[in-house]
């Protein structure tokens, strides 16, 4: 039997045949199953015919179950921490459970499994050697603009989750503040209806437009280029000038002899640059 500990156990994200045998051995030998959505988790667990006391930890309770779950290893049980689809803790609610267990000094016991960022980041076709993981952007779009705008430079590839309901908004969002870069954009990852679609953020945009917009969204974007950088630091260049008293026409002027960059384009860009922030 599983000693009193807490056993962080990722789960299929689609598919439920791509659960680990070691994930499967462990719910199994578990006293008891700490679950975002108790519903959710029974299709999995019913279709392994694992049956064990169910801890239902999502949103505003998961505080509040903390500490029960807490309380029960403290009593000599053992707990495994499950989400709705992945890891605990990555996008999604356990961080809250998984830190309080660290502050009573439990011993957490990791089990991998399936994760949607890393298997779109394997079929993207983009560069896997660095990238970075973002998450989910703010809802707000001034506030997603901005954020887009602190990640431009960014020269490692660039990972996001988002909802249907605001795949479209976010796109278009990248587009505006990132340029036509290549992307990957996959939705229903290993589920009946996964699909992927691959290009320039405008020809995915395009044949977005053209289908239904449903399911989960793993969007992964290309790094910046030397020249989109060497754009981003001019700009920076030329708020500083502003700050201390130049006009934007003639800090431009400077800044875009300085970098050997167009007058025109660094001066819209600069322009653009206000609206977000």
């Amino acid at each position: 039997m599983p000693q009193a500990r807490l056993y962080i156990v990722s789960t299929p994200i689609g598919n439920l045949d791509d659960i680990t045998l070691r994930a499967l051995e462990t719910l199994k030998k578990v006293d008891f199953i700490a679950c975002e959505d108790t519903e959710h988790s029974l299709k999995l667990l019913n279709h392994y015919g694992i049956k064990k006391p169910l801890i239902s930890y999502w949103s505003e309770k998961e505080k509040v179950r903390a500490e029960e779950i807490i309380e029960k290893i403290h009593s000599g049980h053992s707990v495994a921490l499950i989400t709705d689809a992945g890891t605990p803790g990555i996008s999604d609610p356990g961080a809250v459970v998984i830190g309080r267990a660290i502050e009573e000094e439990i011993e957490l016991i990791p089990i991998p499994g399936p994760t949607a960022l890393i298997t779109a980041l394997s079929i993207s076709g983009l560069n896997t050697e660095e990238f970075t993981f973002i998450g989910f952007l703010p809802v707000k779009q001034s506030q997603r603009r901005k954020k887009l705008l602190e990640l431009s430079s960014e020269k490692r590839t660039l990972v996001f989750y988002e909802a249907p309901h605001r795949i479209m908004q976010s796109l278009d969002d990248m587009l505006e503040v990132f340029g036509d870069r290549r992307v990957c954009v996959a939705r229903e990852l290993t589920k009946m209806f996964e699909e992927v679609l691959r290009g320039k953020l405008s020809e995915v945009i395009e044949k977005l437009e053209n289908s239904k917009i449903a399911g989960e969204y793993v969007i992964v974007v290309e790094g910046a280029s030397e020249s989109v950088q060497s754009v981003e630091e001019a700009l920076k260049e030329v708020k500083e000038l502003m700050k201390k008293g130049k006009g934007r026409k003639e800090a431009v002027k400077i800044v875009s002899e300085l970098y050997n960059l167009s007058k025109k384009e660094l001066y819209e860009k600069s322009l653009k640059m206000d609206n977000i922030e």
